[in-house]
């Protein structure tokens, strides 16, 4: 039995939550900094709602270490010769939650509201309809072929939720958001928001032997630094989506503490600074090209990332097999750096200064954020470019100031989400300018061939045609650098010696914890 452990949660509701936590033979405790806005996968993006929905809801698929799909609430899958056709032969043994079982109407439902409401917008874009011939046959009709289509049924992307409690009224506004019933692993228990929330084991899960765990209990924290004490102090078993340079070492140092890099591949999240395209000097290519020279990207990997972070040289990370490095590397180069700006008109005043920018990034980032932005106060200064930092005192501020352009430079963190139809066209496509909504192209950013080499990319069927298709868009976008690419960050996960099933698979923590246990 888990013996019981003293939390410093500064609430008695926590404590008591603890306590009765050391009842269950298998419980896992799980730290985060994150705060879900609600559970509901189906209609909101981010690792904040991936991790606990994943948990809560099954999807027509898993995916292996080697980018296989795998089958989960569909058994077997057919696409037509013309790929226009896809067809989901589903378990029958599947239940929700509260006892009802799950039919290919609820999947039906689901694919049509995460169409309709999930910020991917191109992710589910072709679908036209999902047929329901029986309860265990879902037939997705498309407009196209779409390459993209079985990786947006992995569970970080698609969660099959129950039509008969999701399907009325609005389903932002709907209570189950926060209070949700799925047919996943584990059953909801309870969300106190801002502090922790609480899962237990669904005992008529579809797969049998599975989940291992009895109960999880996410305790949310308010900073990173009480996080990873508490995770040095065993006072937590598991600390997924750890970046800070700092953090990992100390934690891979750690006593009874074991630090996983490997998983998270298809998130894909790349550490960039990206231009307002739109406000001079940014809209000129060769000053953005400029300060890409003249950034020691060498430096920054090696010194403010520690070595932990791989170097980032495009718009698709390294980990997909559409990625390519046959494009311009901005090689350190401070003499080029000066004569492109010169060629931009820029000439240094008296006292060396060619012009002043604003660089703004996300509140939290030490490395990633702060550490870099004071870097290249420094660092610009040697071109003549002097930087001001703007703060933003929390995240909600920084994104409306990002998404309604008013800003020069900013430091950002941004997913591939496995495929770029997913994640990656959605910074880049012109029809893609949405005012007010973060992670868009806000960098304003317009390149008609590239317009046209996304759209190619996004119905091409044959790997290889889609590979050359998205090398030339890689290659033109570098060369534009509407963004300069610093690094891949790969997400690290902490956990207790002895624990078995870590999820380190291309999902990460955002997929399933069907094998974690905890140690005897």
């Amino acid at each position: 039995m888990k013996h019981f452990r003293k939390f410093a949660l500064g609430a008695a509701t926590g404590l008591t939550l603890m306590a009765s936590s050391a009842l269950a033979q298998q419980s896992l405790l799980v730290g985060s900094t994150q705060v879900p806005r609600h559970f509901n996968g189906a209609i909101q993006s981010g690792i904040a709602t991936a991790m606990p929905s994943t948990q809560i809801f099954a999807s027509p698929l898993m995916y292996s270490d080697s980018w296989d799909p795998i089958p989960y609430l569909a058994k077997s899958w057919e696409t037509s010769a013309d790929g226009l056709t896809v067809t989901l032969n589903l378990v029958d043994n599947a239940t929700f939650h509260d006892g009802t079982p799950l039919t290919s109407e609820d999947v039906a439902f689901s694919i049509m509201t995460i169409k309709e409401n999930h910020p991917f917008k191109t992710m589910l874009a072709p679908v036209t309809t999902v047929e329901t011939p029986d309860a265990t046959t879902a037939v997705i009709k498309l407009e196209h072929p779409h390459p993209a289509l079985m990786l947006a049924m992995s569970p970080a992307l698609m969660p099959i939720i129950p039509k008969h409690v999701y399907g009325e009224g609005n389903i932002q506004e709907n209570p189950a958001n926060l209070n949700p019933v799925g047919s996943g692993p584990f059953k909801f228990v309870e969300y106190k928001q801002g502090e922790y929330f609480k899962l237990e084991k669904n005992a008529d899960f579809f797969i049998d032997g599975q989940p291992k765990l009895d109960e999880i209990i996410v305790q949310i924290f308010g900073d990173t630094a009480n996080l990873v004490m508490a995770m040095e102090r065993g006072d937590i078993d598991m600390l997924p989506y750890l970046t800070g340079v700092r953090d990992i070492e100390r934690l891979d140092g750690t006593d009874g503490v074991s630090v996983a890099t490997k998983g998270g591949e298809a998130i894909g999240a790349i550490n960039w600074l990206a231009f307002n395209t739109k406000k001079a000097p940014f809209d000129n290519p060769k000053v953005r090209q400029a300060l890409g020279y003249a950034i020691n990207k060498d430096f920054y990997l090696k010194r403010i990332m520690g070595g932990f972070a791989d170097d980032a040289t495009g718009p698709i990370t390294m980990t997909s097999p559409l990625a390519t490095t046959d494009v311009e590397q901005y090689a350190f180069d401070l003499e080029k750096a000066k004569a492109l700006l010169d060629e931009a008109g820029l000439a240094p005043d008296g006292d060396g200064t060619r012009f002043t920018m604003t660089i703004d990034y996300i509140p939290g980032g030490v490395e990633t954020g702060r550490n870099l932005v004071e870097y290249l106060r420094s660092q610009l200064k040697q071109i003549g470019v002097e930087v001001e930092v703007r703060t933003s005192p929390d995240f909600p501020t920084w994104a409306k100031r990002i998404s309604s352009y008013d800003f020069d430079v900013t430091q950002d963190l941004v997913f591939n989400w496995g495929d770029p139809v997913i994640g990656v066209n959605r910074t880049y496509v012109s029809s893609n300018i949405r005012p007010g909504v973060i992670w868009s192209n806000t960098q304003q950013y317009s390149n008609a061939r590239v317009d046209e080499l996304l759209a190619a990319a996004a119905v091409e069927t044959d790997t290889a045609k889609r590979a050359e298709l998205y090398k030339e868009f890689q290659q033109i976008v570098v060369a534009d650098a509407p963004i300069l690419y610093l690094s891949e960050m790969p997400y690290s996960l902490a956990y207790k010696d002895g624990m078995d099933g870590i999820p380190t698979g291309i999902w990460g923590p955002a997929s399933p914890w069907l094998d974690v246990s905890m140690p005897e």
